[in-house]
């Protein structure tokens, strides 16, 4: 039995915030763990903020309180430090930077404070070098899986992409994952 976990996905309009929660809240139920989640779009259309609340486990509500999230990904750094607060004390942080500089320095003690593991990849570049730009969501969450501390099994997750996937995107999609994947075990 998978213990409760709470997560926040973020991103602009467009990053696929939406699909990355679906994929995982549908990963959590082919287990046959409860999930609940809720999805604030603001100005998503335009480019705007996108945040996904999504908790896997027993719970009572789908919103995950400020400082409760155990893991926080963030397709956009911005995003990443715009959602910071919804991160517990010990939580993770998984972000989509090209950056050699994240996190700020500005934001490392508080980081430190809280002891939040922090981990960046360059998703977006990953996805494009792949030639499929808009699938970034995809391998974040593969960088994600890859690690002893995520809630999800890179396998279950995999045959999760592959089985709600439209089939013309399946080859790219299930490509991307599995290098970020490889992004997170590289030495």
């Amino acid at each position: 039995m998978m213990k409760p976990v709470n997560l926040i996905l973020s991103g602009l309009g467009g990053q696929g915030i939406l699909f990355m929660t679906k994929v995982l809240a549908r990963a959590a139920l082919r287990k046959g763990v409860d999930v609940m989640g809720a999805e604030t779009h603001g100005m998503a259309q335009r480019g705007g903020s996108v945040v996904s609340h999504l908790k896997i486990g027993n719970t009572e509500n789908s919103l995950v309180n400020t400082g409760s999230a155990h893991f926080l990904l963030a397709l956009e750094e911005n995003e990443a430090y715009r959602n910071l607060p919804f991160l517990a004390g010990g939580g993770t942080l998984l972000v989509n930077t090209a950056s050699n500089a994240f996190p700020r320095a500005e934001v490392r003690a508080y980081l430190e404070k809280k002891e939040i593991v922090c981990r960046a990849m360059p998703a977006g570049q990953v996805a494009m070098d792949l030639g499929a730009p808009r699938s970034a969501n995809l391998a974040l969450i593969g960088f994600m899986a890859a690690f002893d501390d995520s809630p999800f099994d890179v396998q279950d997750i995999r045959q999760t992409i592959d089985h709600i996937t439209p089939e013309r995107f399946k080859a790219a999609n299930l490509k991307v994952f599995d290098a970020g994947v490889a992004w997170a075990r590289q030495d």
